[in-house]
């Protein structure tokens, strides 16, 4: 695994760094990246920092500094420095990866047990709850400010589901505690970024539970949300976050698969699994990845067919 112990070690040479993360950007993604963001701004004010993320949730934009990030990826750098967080494999990074090849010294911090491991130095943990989790390790606890710990909290209670799923530990826990400690506003960080929904959320929300299908006698449970709903309840994709985990709670179910229409033949494919099905390694049979109780991908094809193929890869495992 790694040699690195801190990011410090790679600061101290650089002029110039890019910070980047997956495209479609969540609560782990945004934390981790704008937590080192701050982190360079804050104590290397030397380092000409760039944070290369596609537009963000509107819930994360409460976070120090998300007004820096970059959208656009057209400008022609080299950078001494990249940073790829919360990313398993290069073509994640969508256009910010043009900045990772050029880069001269490349950096992953990352938990994906799907990571390719494509950079000079990798950070990879795949037992770690989120990469804010990574983050806060890499960081000297004493320069952690209250800013960068609102990032690491933020990201933390996204990929742990508010400290619900089983990627949850002992540590993943004590650093959240040091982080309260530090005075943020924890309460409003989980209900507003975590629990409140638009009304129209609400309604898609309702819409992919009434048009739910259960297989497997009950342990698989499936609903799949077309663009003409997506536009009749005004709603984009990054609105439908959390679906997948709603459906997971059904009793007895132990996969819940979530498919939203992308184009007119194809699917954006989200799973959720409670105890044993990994269903990072069905993901990853379709060019996808992500971790053993989440994980999602892209497939071209017919819904009813998505679902029936995936439903049989889940049952292979049951």
């Amino acid at each position: 695994m790694s040699r690195m112990t801190n990011f410090d070690e790679f600061l101290t040479e650089a002029r110039t760094v890019a910070i980047a993360g997956h495209i479609h950007p969540d609560g782990d993604c945004v934390g981790s990246c704008l937590a080192t963001y701050n982190y360079i701004k804050t104590y290397y004010p030397q380092i000409e920092a760039v944070l290369y993320l596609e537009p963000i949730p509107n819930i994360f934009k409460f976070l120090s500094r998300s007004d820096e990030i970059i959208s656009d990826c057209s400008a022609d750098k080299t950078y001494d420095l990249f940073i790829a967080q919360d990313c398993g494999d290069i073509g994640r990074l969508g256009d910010a990866a043009r900045y990772c090849e050029n880069a001269k010294k490349t950096i992953c911090v990352d938990h994906h047990v799907s990571n390719t491991g494509f950079a000079d130095e990798d950070y990879i943990f795949p037992e770690a709850s989120s990469t804010c989790e990574l983050v806060y390790e890499l960081l000297p606890k004493e320069r952690i400010t209250k800013e960068i710990a609102e990032c690491i909290y933020t990201g933390m209670v996204h990929d742990t589901g508010v400290f619900q799923y089983s990627c949850t530990s002992k540590k993943t826990m004590e650093i959240a505690g040091a982080l309260m400690d530090m005075g943020i506003n924890y309460p409003k960080i989980v209900d507003e970024t975590y629990y409140t929904k638009t009304y129209n959320q609400n309604r898609i929300g309702g819409l992919a539970l009434l048009k739910s299908k259960l297989h497997l006698e009950g342990k698989c449970i499936s609903s799949v949300i077309t663009l003409e709903e997506m536009r009749e309840y005004d709603v984009l994709p990054k609105h439908l976050d959390g679906i997948v985990n709603q459906l997971r709670i059904t009793k007895d179910v132990e996969v819940a698969v979530f498919l939203y229409q992308t184009e007119e033949n194809g699917y954006k494919v989200s799973m959720r699994s409670c105890e044993y099905v990994d269903v990072a390694k069905i993901a990853v049979s379709y060019g996808g990845g992500g971790h053993v109780r989440a994980a999602g991908c892209s497939i071209k094809g017919d819904a009813a067919r998505i679902v029936e193929e995936i439903v049989a890869k889940v049952a292979e495992q049951i």
